[in-house]
């Protein structure tokens, strides 16, 4: 791999690992957290939101997340012809 493909395929990963840091970071800290009193007020099957995202939901996003990732690098493998057969 030449350096000038190697720079832009790291760059690539490290976008995408920074937008998955995001989105982790809002569902963990933000959700079960920061904005766990505004979602109290909406109710998912009998509980508040806040407390099903604290309990259940983050874990949900969290392997949807490990999906999202695994597509995404196969994705930046493929067009950087890093991928394996």
């Amino acid at each position: 791999m030449e350096n000038n493909s190697a720079a832009g395929y790291w760059k690539a990963t490290l976008g995408l690992l920074t937008k998955i840091m995001v989105v982790w970071f809002l569902v963990s800290y933000g959700a079960g957290i920061l904005f766990a009193d505004a979602l109290n007020s909406i109710h998912l099957g009998g509980y508040p939101l806040g407390f099903w995202f604290a309990q259940q939901g983050s874990i949900y996003v969290f392997i949807a997340l490990i999906f999202f990732y695994a597509k995404k690098m196969s994705e930046i493998d493929r067009k950087f012809d890093v991928h394996e057969e």
